[in-house]
């Protein structure tokens, strides 16, 4: 990993006036915050927030720019590059055709999501994330899928649409350790919702009604350009994010809701991940959507162990393990042709392709040929 101290940015705090300026995106005045590095010196005039988040929400990272300028980096190049046989399922980007206005939806106020906003107090969560990720990768993850932090160290997956309107929170509890979700029903505060809490407490009315969206939608008119990248849960959108920015990573929230939610995407490059028990069902509920041409990766179908199947892992699990395994292409190598051989020596194969850094090709038949005996 790089060294994050040496690119250590964070929006430039309040001095006045002068530190606030004119919005590169809708051209108001002193309303766009830069960020700046420890000396108080900014990364570039476009990198930044814009204060006005309902009507314009522009806000460009330094992990964003860093993306976009790898030349940039003061430690080389960005390791957060697709493997190659990810990259064979990013499909060019159709035109975004504009989105009209929805039905009215009872929404959170938009200051319960501030509240819970700490950038200084650590989930379980994103303690578990700063395993993975350096801080300034880590800090751009948590600011923009607004990832919040409860008292007792729950992180609560926002769900806020395309205009911005914050429909509820999930709230969830994650081993820091593992990253695995604590499923245990003795837990306090174990899986809730944001909403249930404010109705429960009376700050919100009883006949407050749920409408729910995709996890990560708000970010649709931010990245026009990308190819959006669907996947089950909200935390392995997250993860996906840090370690593969090429896509945008949405989450449905479940294996079972591909539904009308996803029509927002119309226009857009599509590609489902599914948890590698997830591929027939979510085959047949993107086919319920033909205009969306949802294109769904079998990446994990194909390749998954028996181990996996048991342990149900999804593509962040997978895109962990291919990071933090020493030579990634070979492992992908060996994913690749690991079905042609009997599992009592795929160890063996295994440590071939690493020491002679083979590459797969493909595969071909040979034909025996028998010679006929003659007396």
């Amino acid at each position: 990993m790089s060294n994050a101290n040496e690119y250590n940015y964070s929006l430039q705090r309040y001095t006045g006036p002068a530190s606030r300026y004119t919005c590169p995106n809708c051209g108001a005045k002193h309303s766009f915050t830069r960020y700046v590095d420890a000396k108080g010196e900014f990364l570039h005039e476009t990198v930044g927030r814009c204060d006005h988040e309902s009507s314009c929400n522009y806000h460009y990272t330094p992990r964003e720019y860093f993306r976009d300028h790898p030349e940039a980096r003061p430690s080389g190049e960005d390791w957060r590059k697709a493997p190659e046989w990810l990259q064979r399922s990013v499909h060019p980007c159709p035109p975004v055709h504009p989105c009209g206005q929805v039905d009215k939806v009872d929404t959170i106020p938009a200051e319960i999501v501030a509240k819970s906003l700490r950038p200084s107090v650590h989930s379980d969560f994103t303690r578990f994330l700063a395993t993975i990720f350096d801080p300034i990768i880590l800090e751009g993850l948590v600011d923009e899928y607004r990832l919040g932090v409860t008292r007792d160290r729950a992180v609560i997956f926002y769900q806020i649409d395309i205009q911005g309107r914050v429909r509820t929170g999930k709230v969830m509890k994650y081993d820091p350790e593992t990253g695995h979700r604590i499923k245990d029903e003795n837990t306090k505060g174990r899986i809730t919702w944001v909403h249930s809490l404010m109705k429960y407490s009376g700050q919100l009315p009883q006949e407050w009604q749920l409408s729910q969206c995709l996890f990560g939608e708000h970010l649709l008119p931010l990245f026009p350009e990308k190819p959006v990248a669907l996947v089950e849960s909200e935390k392995t959108a997250v993860i996906c994010a840090g370690l593969i920015p090429k896509f945008l990573w949405l989450a449905t929230g479940g294996k079972s809701q591909l539904n009308a939610r996803l029509n927002v995407l119309k226009g857009r490059s599509i590609t489902a991940f599914p948890d590698i028990d997830g591929y027939e069902t979510w085959c047949q509920k993107a086919a319920e959507f033909p205009e969306l041409g949802i294109k769904v990766a079998d990446l994990l179908q194909k390749h998954g162990t028996e181990q996996d199947r048991i342990d149900h892992i999804d593509i962040a699990d997978w895109l962990i393990r291919w990071h933090r395994t020493p030579n990634p292409r070979a492992e992908a190598t060996f994913a690749d042709v690991a079905q042609y051989f009997s599992p009592e020596i795929h160890e063996e194969i295994r440590a071939l392709i690493h020491d002679l850094d083979l590459e797969f090709v493909g595969v071909e038949k040979i034909e025996e040929e028998t010679e006929e005996k003659t007396g």
